[in-house]
């Protein structure tokens, strides 16, 4: 489950965009209470998202349109190479007789990728939503390269590492990018469009991938859809860079300060603030990190590597908050979002989404590969539904939003739905069950947490001023990922501690010693055909271990309910008229 983390404001009036700065507006739309300031109260607006706001002032509807549909293509070439990521992923860590291991690698991944945004949201604030982009395209193909030729299963993870971490910062630094050229009444049309290649790639992506694993190999496939991802991504690049010096031109982006190398580097250190960006990542990556270790069995939460690693994780977020509280010139976080009850219901609301999903999501393919029979590209289409179903009703979710302005009613209302679906996975995810059942699950859950998706990202950007919206797109990823590395890990727990002990269980006496061959390797486990005594034992030491996987997930579920019930009632719609007076050429 992807993903991804994920601005407007005009550099002559300085009107505040994503919060309604006039004070006779009603309770409804923005309370009182908050304490998050207009951006005609921050004096410090960074060079990037000047930049930015210099683009859209200078380019024309024609522009605007052209980047629209060119930024569609990415993401949906984008979305094709993760589809086809994610289906072989169990091959490629079977072939090294390391499929337990597959949860594992995405924790490290998750968390990782999770982090990252906080740098690059300052950064492409600092530098420019071009660099960002390009950076992105250099990390998903650098991961790739190494997945196509990689020879065991730790460069497999370390190139893991890479392509996600690039992932979520290609996907970031488009939405960043769609959130400066749009108003919030809009910003959900695009996102949801942004979002409808998904549509498609559920069904071609697994079967692209069915056909390179059959056909050629799984390496083919990493090689040929970079390439082709890199091709659609250049005119993406050339009109941000065509405007970029189009703008400079015209002096609405003042040229290079002429400083010295050496007064830069001290000039963007403070800028940057990188002491306090190395604090709040490695504090995060320390607290997270464990889980995937204990997850691994290859610590407990007794050893002492672990309990550093907390410790050190926790001393390093309090250093943050007090570097950022007496120290730092410009604060990497704006700590007025801490104060914000919408901001924080919203990204919390993700982290409970993402935990709950991936607790029993982790291993889902295998599972109806093994249990069910199901071919590569079937078993995906299954997964998928969850997904094809949150994109497909994206759309819809965002005219209701551009109609009605509200946001925090149709996410009470979904998570009702979302309980439901994953509440009847327990009754339905057993071996002997129709697939069929299981697909309809799947729609109800990708239902509910589109709708909860949607809704809580719009809050979380309609709580804070345009020149906070990068860093808050990647708080809100951060804590998404931090939950999926959360679900991730109690995954890879129930998983590595059960189905071993299961499968010695109901294997065949004579067939015992074979319990860590067949479980490292998914084709040793579907070499068997079902009804054999072999592949029954598998079936049932899956069946075993899935079905707590989904007890543990929807008994968190109920979470989700007290982090939106502490959102304002706020109103997006009645934000449009301060926006407009505010903007460049936007949609």
């Amino acid at each position: 489950m992807a993903g991804i983390s994920p601005l407007e404001i005009s550099a002559s009036s300085g009107h505040g965009t994503e919060k309604d700065p006039i004070p006779a507006q009603s309770a409804t739309e923005i309370p009182g209470d908050s304490k998050v300031e207009s951006d005609n109260d921050s004096g410090h607006v960074q060079d990037g998202v000047k930049l930015v706001e210099a683009i859209t002032t200078v380019w024309s509807q024609k522009a605007l349109w052209s980047t629209f549909a060119l930024l569609w293509l990415v993401c949906f070439v984008s979305a094709l190479l993760a589809s086809i990521d994610t289906a072989l992923s169990p091959y490629v860590t079977s072939s090294f007789s390391k499929h337990g291991l597959l949860a594992v690698i995405n924790i490290a991944a998750r968390v990782i990728g999770g982090v990252v945004p906080l740098s690059l949201g300052k950064i492409i604030d600092i530098r420019g939503r071009m660099e960002g982009f390009v950076g992105s395209l250099l990390l998903i193909t650098v991961g790739m390269i190494m997945k196509a030729t990689c020879q065991n299963v730790e460069t497999y993870a370390a190139a893991q590492v890479f392509t996600w971490v690039g992932k979520v910062a290609l996907g970031f630094v488009i939405d960043v990018f769609v959130a400066d050229i749009t108003t919030l009444k809009n910003r959900m049309i695009i996102f949801a469009i942004n979002s409808t290649p998904n549509l498609a790639t559920t069904f071609a992506g697994p079967k692209i991938a069915e056909l390179f694993y059959e056909k050629v190999n799984f390496r083919w496939a990493f090689g040929a859809f970079t390439i082709i991802l890199l091709v659609v991504s250049l005119p993406v690049v050339a009109i941000l860079y065509y405007h970029e010096r189009k703008a400079k031109k015209l002096g609405i982006v003042r040229p290079r300060s002429g400083r010295t190398p050496l007064q830069s580097t001290v000039h963007y250190v403070g800028e940057f603030d990188v002491i306090g960006a190395i604090l709040i990542s490695g504090g995060f990556t320390l607290i997270t990190l464990p889980f995937s270790l204990v997850s691994s069995a290859s610590h407990s939460w007794e050893s002492a590597s672990i309990i550093v690693m907390i410790v050190m994780g926790v001393v390093g977020l309090a250093a943050f908050v007090i570097w950022e509280r007496f120290f730092a010139r410009v604060n990497f976080f704006p700590f007025e979002f801490l104060k914000d009850r919408t901001f924080l219901g919203a990204v919390s609301s993700h982290f409970v989404v993402f935990m709950t999903t991936f607790i029993w999501d982790a291993y889902y393919s295998s599972y109806l590969q093994v249990v069910h029979g199901l071919s590569i590209s079937i078993s995906n289409y299954v997964l998928n539904a969850y997904s094809l179903t949150s994109y497909f009703t994206g759309p819809f979710i965002a005219l209701y939003i551009h109609y009605t302005g509200h946001v925090k009613y149709p996410a009470l209302v979904a998570i009702p739905i979302y309980l439901l679906g994953t509440a009847l996975i327990i009754y339905f995810r057993v071996p002997g069950s129709q697939v069929g059942y299981l697909a309809m699950c799947q729609v109800l859950v990708g239902f509910g947490v589109g709708m909860i998706g949607q809704m809580a990202q719009l809050a979380a950007m309609a709580s804070v001023r345009h020149q906070n919206v990068a860093v808050a797109l990647a708080i809100y990823g951060l804590f998404g990922s931090v939950g999926s590395s959360v679900g991730y890990a109690v995954a890879g727990g129930l998983w590595t501690n059960i189905l071993p002990v299961k499968l010695y269980e109901y294997l065949p006496e004579d067939s015992k010693n074979m319990t860590a061959a067949i479980y490292g390797d998914i084709n040793k486990q579907m070499a068997y055909p079902i009804g054999t005594p072999i592949r029954d034992a598998v079936i049932a030491a899956y069946g075993d271990v899935m079905r707590k996987m989904v007890i543990v997930g929807s008994a968190l579920i109920p979470l989700t309910i007290i982090c939106v019930v502490v959102w304002r009632n706020i109103n997006v719609k009645k934000l449009e008229a301060v926006e407009k007076r505010a903007r460049g050429n936007v949609f």
